[in-house]
């Protein structure tokens, strides 16, 4: 795959996280928040709980799911970002780092979802 191709995948993840999100009840604050060293892909809010999300999208799980992803450093620089946005942020209630997987199939400039895993907590 090409890295237009793994973007426009990628977009199409987000969005599809991002309603996924929206209808299990959670306010979509921000969404691809960068700093130097890392970005987070969307900040989601829940009752009192801040929620930092991780997007992985795939059309197949051949070389592993979407989640294996998310390694040792990939993890310190979501810890990064989050410091970061907290440092900036009016914010005083709980925080988490979750992960969704999205897989689908891109057809005719469409994104057909799948299936969506929610993985949450993935920081300890």
């Amino acid at each position: 795959m090409t890295n237009k191709h793994n973007k426009i995948l990628g977009n199409f993840g987000e969005d599809a996280a991002c309603n996924y999100l929206k209808n299990k009840g959670y306010t979509i604050v921000a969404r691809n928040y960068s700093i130097r060293g890392g970005e987070i892909d969307i900040i989601a809010q829940s009752n009192n709980c801040l929620t930092f999300v991780e997007v992985k999208t795939r059309q197949t799980a051949d070389f592993g799911v979407p989640a294996e992803a998310v390694d040792y450093r990939k993890i310190e620089k979501i810890r990064h970002v989050i410091e970061h946005y907290l440092s900036t942020a009016d914010y005083n209630g709980d925080i988490r780092a979750d992960v969704v997987e999205v897989y689908g199939t891109l057809e005719l400039g469409r994104f057909l979802v799948s299936e969506i895993n929610h993985i949450e907590n993935i920081i300890s």
